[in-house]
């Protein structure tokens, strides 16, 4: 893949500039919108976050994840908690990029190149004589967006910030008798008992009267009150919208594959095995004549018995990397072996042996036992019809932005001449509201969008909003079409709603109350205690499906006194009772799992101190969030639903 790139880099360079060009026309029709007119989610340092930067951050996120796992649900990578992870990720970066600075952290050219060296993708290309390909490499930094100096200059920049936490790193210390001591206490075990007051279970002695039903309305008009909603029409300029338009004729396929044959075909790949009797170059003449004299001893055996070729690479040959595969060196090109090898693997026949091939690393008998054909036009057509679309389309974009951008505002009062100018279908969407709604998708789950669309012009107005960049390459424009604002709707309206929920929360009073009474009662005369459930061990590990407040609080009651009681507020489901009958010691763990543990411990320890730290650095570069913490997902509800 690299050679395809590194031989036609012409093109590649052709394909990046179609990529860029669009970013440019959206810059140059508005970058002061893009830029200065973004709100601020964050603050590092007096530097400001973006809304901008925000979603250009959670774009490549998100790109990255489905390139990495392209099975993933949508829904979790747009959803409101995985967008705000991407800002504390870049609030993050921030932070520490400070801390560097501050710090004067610099990575040297040494430490630089040994980094480098550890990346496997730039370990496989060095040639045999450990020198390094490096149109492969600019090849394979092109690929990432970058020059080799740019990625060089982002891999130093990435090492000195590592820097910043590697010294609470190697600190981080905990001794045995410490991590015993927490691992004890995290994982013991406690006998208990329990008595559950389920809210469900008092809803029937719940009775209500109008005038409490009207009293707990008045009390909650901002719990009752219906979300601002609008119905939108929307367009959405992109490449994928104009791929429908664009028409392929069969020259203008055959005159592509013409034009880059060598690339979309790629070349004739060969595969060798070989067997290797080192001889360097500098080595004396005596011990180059003896490797020789053994090379054409291996030579005329497996000419003998060709079928055992891998068999003599095995036990002879002194090319250790390639001798356990019996000597097989895979696929390859030209360009990819020294010359006098690569000549002699394209001049045989496959299935030939060759004669001995001398190179600077000593003496090869090399047999070719396959030959890979490039694939033909009628094999390449359908990812060269998607491939030359997909360019054009690119193209009309970076034609259209522009002219797009201007036509939905010197035509502010409808969509509907822009879509036909356009031939774009016009989108419609209704219950839209200020945030991204779950599982929104496209131009309706980007907050910047959404802002437009509730901006006092448009609401007021019913005009178009102006262009807005959705995505990479992507414009969108909205008008709201009709406007519900936020309201508390008749109590007439919502009687039963507001019967439930007065029903609901007084359910869970008198659970309250009543597991309060007991756990009283049960103090004074455990005697007395009834309805407790049989007797169970419960731990961290072992929590026999009991909810975690209940687990949490037996493991956490005093125990200088047993039995133990403690009350447990389960909030909606009601109130719980627990009885801690007595204190189970954990068993020693045998020495594999103690070091497993130990280890465990030294990574919790590490992380909290990494933590801690962290903590301190945003303090000291006044770290402002601007943006409020989305509630947690529910993933065990999730999994049930």
């Amino acid at each position: 893949m690299f050679e395809a790139i590194r031989k036609h880099s012409k093109i590649v360079i052709v394909l990046l500039f179609l990529l860029i060009i669009p970013s440019f026309v959206l810059v140059g029709m508005n970058s002061n919108y893009f830029s200065e007119k973004s709100p601020v989610v964050a603050r590092v340092d007096g530097s400001k976050i973006r809304q901008t930067d925000w979603d250009s951050a959670h774009r490549t996120q998100s790109d990255r994840i489905r390139a990495q796992a392209p099975t993933v649900d949508p829904k979790l990578l747009d959803s409101p908690q995985a967008r705000y992870a991407t800002l504390e990720r870049l609030v993050r970066e921030r932070v520490l990029t400070a801390a560097a600075h501050a710090m004067r952290l610099v990575t040297n050219d040494a430490r630089l190149a040994s980094s480098l060296q550890e990346i496997p993708e730039i370990a496989r290309l060095r040639r045999a004589d450990g020198t390094l390909d490096a149109d492969a490499y600019r090849a394979l930094t092109a690929g990432l967006g970058l020059t080799p100096e740019g990625f060089e200059a982002d891999m130093r920049r990435s090492l000195s910030v590592n820097q910043v936490m590697d010294g609470v790193r190697r600190t981080a210390f905990g001794t045995q008798e410490s991590a015993r001591l927490a691992l004890d206490a995290l994982y013991g075990q406690r006998e208990i008992q329990l008595a559950r007051f389920n809210a469900a279970d008092f809803s029937a002695k719940v009775a209500a009267t109008d005038a409490e039903l009207q009293a707990y309305y008045q009390a909650h008009t901002t719990q009752l009150q219906r979300t601002e909603q609008a119905s939108v029409e929307y367009l959405l300029l992109d490449p994928g919208s104009l791929r429908a338009a664009i028409h392929l004729s069969e020259e203008d396929l055959r005159t592509y594959y013409q034009e880059n044959q060598a690339r979309l075909a790629g070349k004739q790949e060969r595969r060798a095995s070989h067997i290797l009797v080192n001889a360097p170059r500098d080595a004396p003449a005596a011990e180059r004549e003896r490797a020789k004299e053994r090379a054409a001893q291996l030579l005329a055996q497996v000419r003998k018995n060709p079928a055992g070729f891998a068999e003599v690479a095995k036990s002879a040959s002194d090319d250790k990397g390639s001798a356990e595969a019996g000597g097989d060196l895979n696929f390859f090109s030209r360009g990819a072996m020294v010359k006098p090898f690569e000549d002699a693997v394209f001049a045989l026949k496959k299935g030939e042996i060759s004669d001995l091939v001398e190179t600077d690393f000593g003496y090869h008998i090399i047999v070719l036992t396959d030959v890979k054909a490039p694939p033909s036009f009628e094999e390449l057509r359908p990812s060269l019809e998607e491939e030359l679309r997909q360019q054009q389309a690119q193209r009309k974009f970076a034609e259209l932005a522009e002219a797009f951008s201007n036509a939905v505002y010197e035509q502010a009062d409808s969509l509907q001449a822009v879509a036909e100018k356009f031939q774009l279908p016009l989108q419609t969407a209704a219950g839209v509201t200020r945030s991204p709604a779950p599982g929104a998708q496209g131009p309706l789950a980007n907050a910047q969008f959404l802002q437009a669309l509730f901006a006092p012009d448009a609401l007021q107005n019913k005009r178009n909003t102006q262009a807005v960049e959705t995505g990479p390459n992507q414009l969108a424009a909205g008008r709201v079409t009709q406007y519900t604002p936020a309201a508390t709707p008749p109590f007439e309206e919502v009687r039963a709603h507001v019967r439930s929920l007065y029903r609901a929360e007084k359910s869970v009073e008198l659970a309250r109350q009543s597991g309060q009474t007991k756990l009283a009662a049960w103090k004074e005369a455990p005697a007395t205690a009834t309805g407790l459930t049989a007797a169970a061990l419960v731990s961290r590990e072992q929590s026999q499906n009991l909810p975690r407040p209940v687990i949490d609080a037996a493991l956490r009651a005093p125990v200088d006194a047993l039995p133990a009681w403690v009350g447990v507020d389960l909030g909606a489901e009601g109130y719980a009772v627990v009885k801690v009958n007595r204190v189970v010691a954990r068993k020693a763990p045998d020495a594999q799992r103690a070091q497993q543990e130990q280890q465990k411990y030294q990574q919790w320890l590490t992380a909290a101190e990494e933590q801690a730290y962290y903590a301190l650095l945003k303090q000291r570069f006044k770290v402002q969030i601007q943006v409020a913490r989305p509630q947690a997902i529910d993933l065990a509800g999730a999994a049930e639903n």
